[in-house]
């Protein structure tokens, strides 16, 4: 219970100063929007379909499962800043649970994650896209998780670098290679097989097979679940891995 109540003062101490800053919403809603609307109805020729509607269910979830991986592992940069500030310092001396300490900044990022993908869900359908209810909020769930995987391990490589001048370097190094071999803009149907082992490999691949899967209608693919237990076991080993780092970092 104590924790529970902790991660709520957390949370929402944090929704506080997010929301006193507004703007960081919309930033973060900028690139995936941009893809969006200049991308986007370049995809209709290249995958080779009828409508606008079949590329967008094609390029959609992958933006989205974009967004929540830089939406989430970039979010170190923050801490630092409150490293720097010696807000993490003077949480020292409070009896909030240092994983609610964790947690409750990790759920404010799912917040905004899941905010920016229903703008992006709502515009994409103005311009065509076509998807169920459920089949949405079942993708938004597996976005949450991933969301809650990056943000955690951004926050636990932060407090052991605890410097922008690292951090930068290490998190682009390791999306880049994530981003390319997930599919994400353009499904993998036609890598060669080479490349299609490599994604194998790549969890964000099989989130966004799920997700597209979802999209399509098709909530009973095996592409779903395999997604939800590849990112659900990698989350949970990462918030574990992460909490016991920023209980060492805030001691």
């Amino acid at each position: 219970m104590k924790f529970l109540r902790d991660t709520w003062l957390v949370f929402s101490r944090q929704m506080q100063l997010m929301l006193r800053q507004p703007v960081w919403l919309i930033v973060g809603v900028v690139q995936p929007l941009f893809y969006l609307l200049l991308f986007a109805p370049l995809l209709k020729p290249a995958l080779g379909v009828q409508t606008n509607a079949e590329a967008y269910k094609l390029f959609v979830p992958g933006l989205l499962v974009l967004l929540a991986m830089f939406g989430s592992l970039f979010t170190g940069f923050g801490l630092i800043a409150e490293l720097r500030a010696g807000v993490i310092e003077r949480s020292r001396v409070t009896p909030v649970s240092r994983l609610a300490l964790l947690v409750g900044r990790s759920l404010r990022d799912v917040v905004s994650l899941l905010f920016q993908a229903a703008l992006i869900v709502v515009i994409a359908v103005g311009f065509g896209l076509s998807v169920g209810l459920l089949d949405v909020l079942a993708a938004f769930a597996l976005m949450a998780i991933i969301s809650l995987m990056l943000s955690a391990f951004s926050y636990a490589i932060s407090l052991k670098l605890r410097s922008e001048d690292a951090l930068a370097p290490l998190l682009n190094t390791i999306s880049q290679p994530l981003l390319l071999t997930a599919g994400i803009l353009l499904p993998l149907t036609f890598a060669p097989t080479w490349l299609k082992r490599v994604a194998d490999w790549n969890p964000f691949s099989w989130a966004t097979d799920g997700v597209r899967a979802l999209f399509a209608g098709d909530p009973g693919a095996d592409s779903v679940w395999q997604a939800a237990v590849v990112v659900g076991g990698l989350t949970l080993i990462t918030v574990v891995w992460a909490s016991r780092a920023f209980a060492k970092g805030v001691r």
